[in-house]
């Protein structure tokens, strides 16, 4: 499950790749659309409330809560690679490398 919100982290992320020649367009595009035939089906939206009540207890943006506030709203944990979602949230943020 992830908010909507994760289509344009990913297309930020493989942006990144392309200007950092990890990655070129085609493949890009490729990836995106993969990922978005996979995770459509997925998306749900947290609550605005609740995204707030976390951007007030921490220090992440509101776009990395809506990502908290869904994994908290759904039970589940938040695997991620993201240093301050893992340092603010350690009640529910698991970080990717150690699994």
């Amino acid at each position: 499950m992830a908010p909507r919100l994760w289509r344009s982290e990913m297309r930020n992320t493989l942006g990144g790749a392309i200007r950092h020649g990890r990655l070129d367009a085609r493949s890009a595009k490729q990836a995106q659309a993969s990922a978005e035939d996979f995770v459509a089906r997925n998306e749900m939206e947290p609550s605005s409330e609740a995204v707030f009540d976390l951007v007030a207890a921490s220090t992440c943006t509101a776009y990395d809560c809506e990502f908290v506030a869904l994994a908290l709203q759904l039970g589940v944990p938040l695997v991620t690679c993201d240093r301050q979602i893992l340092r603010d949230f350690p009640e529910v943020a698991v970080d990717l490398m150690a699994t």
